[in-house]
């Protein structure tokens, strides 16, 4: 699949799952360096905010976005991903003054191979959303084409809130 950073045209490492197809299996680490992986997310709805470097703007904006939103969600898995270090996104949280969100760390890109949402040539991942249904099924993706756009942050919402109907 391929995407585009600033217009230019970069590809990731092969095609996303689509909705319908089980999310693969993966390992992030959260602040405590403490492995994730997919199978403890299973019994819930989870949504998945990615995002390429939490020190742009445009991620910045999207996690605090999400993170505000989705306090209102007590039942929903929540974890923002990006290839950042744990100590780079401990910084960031520090400096918006964010501690409930799980802002997870994809260091060993794990989470960009098996969902195949890696820029290789760039070492980031691509932006996107994902809601998974209580069994690891994606219900809604949106993958941004252009990196630097942010994402619908309404469809997602609306989409994660139809999932919490079933």
């Amino acid at each position: 699949m391929e995407i585009t950073i600033n217009g230019e045209k970069h590809q990731l490492v092969g095609n996303p799952p689509k909705v319908g197809d089980e999310f693969p299996h993966f390992k992030v680490f959260d602040k405590n360096n403490h492995k994730i992986k997919m199978k403890e997310l299973l019994g819930k709805v989870t949504l998945l905010s990615v995002v390429p470097d939490i020190n742009t703007p445009v991620c910045s904006i999207q996690t605090k976005h999400f993170n505000s939103t989705m306090d209102q969600f007590s039942d929903v898995n929540f974890l923002t991903i990006s290839t950042n270090t744990i100590a780079d996104q401990q910084k960031w949280c520090a400096a918006e003054g964010v501690k409930k969100m799980q802002l997870v760390a994809d260091t060993e890109e794990s989470f960009g191979y098996e969902s195949k949402l890696l820029i290789l040539d760039e070492g980031i991942l691509a932006r996107s959303v994902w809601i998974l249904d209580k069994n690891g099924k994606v219900v809604y993706r949106e993958i941004v084409s252009e990196l630097v756009d942010e994402p619908d942050y309404d469809q997602a919402i609306t989409a994660l809130k139809e999932q919490l109907k079933k």
